[in-house]
């Protein structure tokens, strides 16, 4: 049965409350496309899976600042819809921006190593991530910081954040839902690199492995 763009394009309307513009563009020129792309979009970051409607979303806020993503209004009114409060999404940009602290002390340590040791350049890594994660629980801030480090292929502190994750709480379902977001924001080969470095940090015995490895 032929797929009328008209009749997707409202369809998509109805569900989220508004079209955006490659919405429009694809449903004009391949309808079955869009209504594959919305349903697939529906069961990565609508549909309930392992997180909270407020978790996801306090993951999407920090995912988008991570990926220096500003077009990402719809989760912040899906972070208060959820029941979020101001200070709460404020934490999880707090998060973000303590990924980047990293960058600064690893340049320390790796150019200054003489001065700055890479025992000093963690332990005040992790005092501005403690500081920064406000309300939110220990297991969902590692997870989210892990993520964040993903979509910055800062590789050296996605791992440190992998192995923490899971004392502190996270479960893999969560990790694994936290990451597939970033195909959004981040496309494919950022996600294939990410979850490698899981997988790694997996078989070395570091951290809980995401599939059988």
């Amino acid at each position: 049965m032929t797929v009328k763009a008209s009749d997707v394009l409202a369809a998509v309307e109805r569900k989220r409350g508004y079209l955006l513009t490659y919405h429009r563009m694809i449903g004009s020129s391949d309808p079955e496309l869009l209504a594959a792309y919305d349903n697939f979009y529906e069961n990565l970051t609508l549909k309930p899976r392992a997180f909270s409607a407020k978790q996801r979303e306090l993951v999407w806020a920090a995912l988008q600042v991570a990926a220096d993503e500003e077009h990402g209004h719809i989760h912040l009114r899906r972070a208060v819809k959820a029941g979020l409060s101001l200070g709460q999404i404020t934490d999880a940009v707090a998060l973000a921006g303590a990924a980047e602290a990293h960058r600064a002390l690893w340049f320390g340590y790796h150019h200054w190593n003489e001065w700055v040791t890479v025992d000093a350049a963690t332990e005040r890594y992790l005092k501005i991530c403690e500081a920064a994660r406000g309300e939110i629980e220990p297991g969902l801030a590692e997870t989210i910081l892990a993520v964040c480090h993903g979509a910055r292929r800062t590789y050296d502190a996605m791992r440190l954040h992998l192995r923490r994750a899971f004392p502190a709480g996270a479960t893999v379902p969560q990790m694994s839902e936290a990451l597939s977001y970033m195909l959004l924001p981040c496309g494919g080969p950022t996600l294939i690199d990410a979850v490698e470095i899981w997988e790694q940090e997996a078989k070395a015995g570091r951290c809980l492995a995401p599939y059988p490895v």
